[in-house]
């Protein structure tokens, strides 16, 4: 039985970070919102799958590697069957806290969360179906549709989410196996490879790409591959996996197509996602996905159809919560009329691997395929204090400039704390400041942001060396 229809300004399905922030946002501009999501919380796939319990996971590994670090004070071991849920002590709490922190925030703007399943009756009445079977009808005169991403799992590989996993089932795992092989070299890959070996796993990434990360710069991802390399992880780069098999008793075979088979004890799969659009009836409103399963957007985050906007991962890369959060924001400015936000094109990259990475504006080899010359200025963590009090022997700070070392163009960094030093970068991108900003003002003593004054000093070195007008 359907209830009577109740009209909105705007309708959000999915509560996602995406979807949040335009919630929030519609609220604030004073219409009439309300969000729909078909899980028992808010949060999505970022808050319930992925983010927050894969870097909770993260956080427990990096502590390990502290208390090695003074391994003549503290005993600091973990192997082979520790249970995972000792390593996961604070993920219920992380998980509830954020969740309710985001429901309050919802409710404390007045947006209205409805549970249910979302579908398209037309173009501007979306149907709302309860776990009950009552179905209520709203009305709207903007859409934002912000479902989200799943796992991508090829047909040819038998994910039984107990031997061979996905990032949704991973952190089921009961205990920490002796060997994995991840089959994929992007983020999530490349995050949780790096984690699992970092705990004892022996683990083995596989893909088509020569090396991980591809999309960033190269001594980044060596510096990665480097501390991979040194917890006993190996990368084979250039093959795929031809087939997965278990074996029925502890082991899953891995057969790659350059012939090599691989045992382990646990398979990854972390070959991508894939949007979250099906049941939706999209044809009812007038949509078709693209032949990768997208919705196809503008610069505006607005669809073929004026009055619906997509956000998050359902729109495709980056499928970053930061940069779904900002095209949440920026849909309801857009379809509002009003200002968007000065940041929209400057949205940083943080990899939340070990060693952290992160980058924001243009690496050398970006502005090189656009035809522009640069200087760039490097610092190791070593070479600042607080690099060698923390033993971070593993950081490397590059500050791109334009071709006559003055003006920056970018930021990129790898190691322990990049994902927050790399907002001291943007914000002198922001601000339209040139390289000398990082030598002409004063850094607390002793931090790694003192790398900023190291790498512009080498700019600056390298700028003298010119040839004079």
């Amino acid at each position: 039985m359907m209830e009577p229809a109740e009209s909105f300004d705007v309708v959000i399905i999915g509560s996602g970070p995406s979807g949040q922030k335009a919630a929030i946002q519609a609220r604030k501009a004073g219409q009439k919102t309300a969000v729909i999501e078909r899980e028992a919380g808010v949060g999505g796939a970022c808050v319930h799958q992925g983010t927050i319990p894969s870097k909770t996971l993260r956080e427990t590994a990096v502590q390990m590697v502290r208390l090695r670090r003074g391994a003549d004070v503290f005993n600091a071991t973990i192997g082979a069957g520790t249970e995972i849920n000792r390593l996961l002590t604070r993920l219920d709490r992380v998980v509830n806290a954020h969740v309710t922190y985001m429901h309050d925030q919802l409710v404390r703007n007045g947006v209205v969360v409805m549970k249910g399943r979302a579908r398209f009756a037309s173009p501007t009445t979306i149907d709302v179906e309860a776990v009950t079977g009552e179905v209520k009808r709203l009305h709207a005169k903007l859409v934002v549709i912000a479902t989200g991403s799943r796992p991508r799992n090829p047909p040819e590989i038998n994910v039984d989410h107990e031997n061979v996993l996905d990032s949704d089932s991973i952190l089921s795992l009961a205990y920490l196996p002796e060997s994995m092989v991840v089959l994929g070299a992007g983020v999530i890959a490349s995050e949780y490879a790096s984690v699992f070996a970092l705990l004892g796993v022996k683990v083995t990434m596989v893909d088509k790409t020569d090396r991980p990360l591809k999309f960033l710069d190269p001594d980044l991802t060596t510096r990665f591959l480097r501390e991979l390399e040194r917890n006993d992880g190996r990368f084979i780069g250039g093959c795929s996996a031809s087939a997965v098999s278990f074996d029925g008793v502890a082991h899953v075979q891995t057969h790659l197509t350059n012939g090599e088979t691989l045992t382990s004890e646990k398979v990854l799969v972390a070959l991508g996602r894939e949007a979250n659009l099906e049941g939706l009836e999209l044809s009812a409103a007038g949509l078709v996905p693209t032949a990768r399963g997208l919705l196809q957007v503008d610069a505006h985050c607005r669809t073929a159809v004026p009055h619906i906007y997509a956000v998050g991962d359902v729109i495709g890369p980056p499928s970053l919560a930061s940069a779904s959060m900002e095209q949440g924001r920026r849909a309801i400015c857009h379809a509002l009329g009003l200002p968007p936000s000065a940041s929209a094109d400057l949205i940083p990259t943080g990899v939340y691997t070990v060693p952290e990475i992160s980058s924001v504006g243009l690496s050398a080899e970006e502005a090189q395929r656009r035809g522009q010359k640069v200087i760039v200025g490097r610092a190791s963590f070593d070479q600042v204090a607080r690099g060698q009090i923390s033993g971070i022997d593993d950081g490397l700070l590059k500050l791109v400039a334009d071709e006559h070392g003055k003006k920056l163009l970018g930021v990129q960094i790898v190691g322990d704390g990049s994902t927050d030093l790399v907002h001291v970068g943007m914000m002198a991108l922001l601000a339209g400041q040139d390289v000398d900003v990082f030598v002409e003002n004063i850094f607390n003593f002793p931090t790694l942001a003192e790398a900023y004054r190291v790498a512009a000093f080498d700019v600056i070195e390298q700028r003298s060396r010119l040839p004079q007008p």
